[in-house]
């Protein structure tokens, strides 16, 4: 019991820190965007805050700006010289009006804009930097099918390739690249052994070697039943239910089947041997096909099977190039799920709050410094894109001031400012609350 209680305190410990450490990078850049830009701008910053509340830790600079750490490390703000809070919302403070220009609101209407839309760029720049720089880390498989390791396998399977054996053809079916290999797995009938002709050291030859896509776990989706199950990548799927599974293709057949029901997966695990695990499945809206549709998962995914991939190494253009693809990919993402959840084509329970989030920042931080990093780009963002709504309080409904003031001549008025930042708050807390009620209801 006591054993229990020690492991649980020191997961929720990692999963707090994780938490805050995310959180504090991203935040950290997108506050950093907003104060760099508004200085270049000729805008004064009064205080930097990285967490609200009591302060912890506070120096002041050569230019006046106070930068501290605050107590509650859930967010942070800039206070530009004559804002009235920390989210510049509504009208300022009074000031001297020698030093009007050097406020946010006194600034002329470019540098306000370009100041407010610096933290969500300054997300979108971190979120590619951080793509490319675990691309650009781990390298991108070589076109040709280059085997560049061999992974554990369970007894009995029989496995005669070896590093550096370029493979030609899987039972006749040629694989000039990795994705006519994994295209196997939908033509090539399954079964545990196959003849694969390879050429190693200038000379072809066939010899033996497992199915290309075996039940072989690549990935685990965080707060899914696998994860919660304790399933890692690496377990191969040996039964479930009892039947025999020779091919990752065959779980979704047999997960639906259950309807939700439990399943049994036994596993086997390198250095552990067999294990038997009970999830249950979780129905999920899912993307397909420009659309959604709602399938029963159990959170996990395959891909490379025993035969992992030579890689090569990538280089700053290319992986920047990736980085801003993968970049785009997420905000692309985020926009079709809102629209999505707002037309009801998927449930609400895909609106995740703080707990979530740190739960998989947990998760992604014990599987490895490259899903760590991975997901930091993903929630910087994720979070550029949501800044950049329309709504009051968030950089979005700034901009959206700042546009009415460049179509009509004139800002809002007083009255009509102080109404919508009030609705915009209620409404960002209203979307909290709901997304921390999804964290706890929702299964």
């Amino acid at each position: 019991m006591i054993e229990q209680v020690i492991t649980q305190t020191g997961g929720l410990a990692w999963t707090v820190l994780a938490f805050v450490v995310a959180l504090s990078i991203i935040v950290g850049v997108h506050e950093y965007g907003h104060y760099i830009v508004g200085r270049w701008s000729g805008i004064r910053a009064e205080v930097f805050s990285l967490g609200f509340g009591p302060r912890l830790f506070a120096r002041r600079d050569r230019r006046g700006t106070v930068w501290q750490v605050a107590a509650i490390p859930l967010g942070g703000y800039v206070r530009f010289l004559g804002d009235a809070d920390a989210a510049s919302a509504g009208p300022g403070r009074a000031v001297d009006p020698r030093l009007a220009r050097q406020t946010l609101g006194g600034a002329p209407l470019w540098a306000r804009f370009a100041t407010v839309a610096a933290g969500p760029v300054f997300n979108f720049i971190l979120a590619a930097l951080v793509f490319a720089g675990v691309i650009a880390w781990q390298g991108i498989a070589v076109e040709r099918v280059v085997v560049g390791d061999i992974a554990p396998a369970p007894p009995g399977v029989v496995n005669e390739l070896r590093p550096g054996d370029e493979v030609l053809s899987i039972g006749g079916h040629s694989v000039p690249d990795w994705p006519a290999l994994f295209r196997l797995a939908e033509t090539l009938p399954a079964a545990p052994v196959h003849d694969w002709t390879i050429r190693r050291e200038g000379a072809e030859t066939t010899l033996r070697g497992p199915d290309p896509a075996p039940a072989r776990v690549s990935g685990v989706a965080p707060r899914s039943p696998a994860a919660n199950a304790d399933l890692r990548s690496g377990d191969v799927i040996l039964t479930i239910d009892g039947r025999p599974v020779t091919r990752i293709t065959e779980l979704r057949p047999a997960v639906e089947a259950a309807q939700g029901r439990p399943v049994v997966l036994r596993i086997w695990r390198d250095g552990v041997g067999e294990t038997d695990f009970t999830l249950v499945p979780r129905e999920q809206d899912l993307p397909v096909d420009g659309g959604f549709e709602k399938r029963w998962l159990i959170g996990v995914s395959g891909g490379q099977g025993y035969v992992l991939p030579a890689t090569r190494h990538a280089g700053p253009l290319e992986a920047l190039a990736l980085g801003a693809r993968q970049t785009w990919d997420v905000i692309w993402g985020s926009l079709t799920g809102l629209i999505a959840m707002i037309s009801g084509q998927i449930g609400s329970c895909n609106m995740s709050g703080a707990i979530s989030i740190a739960e998989v920042a947990g998760q992604s931080a014990s599987a490895g410094a490259g899903n760590f990093l991975w997901l930091i780009g993903v929630l910087s963002a994720g979070i550029g894109f949501l800044n950049l709504l329309p709504i009051p309080v968030l950089d979005g409904g700034h901009l959206a001031f700042y546009t009415w003031e460049a179509v009509t001549g004139r800002p809002p008025s007083d009255r009509a400012l102080r109404m919508l930042t009030a609705l915009g708050m209620a409404l960002v807390l209203t979307l909290m609350i709901f997304g921390l009620s999804n964290d706890i209801l929702c299964p």
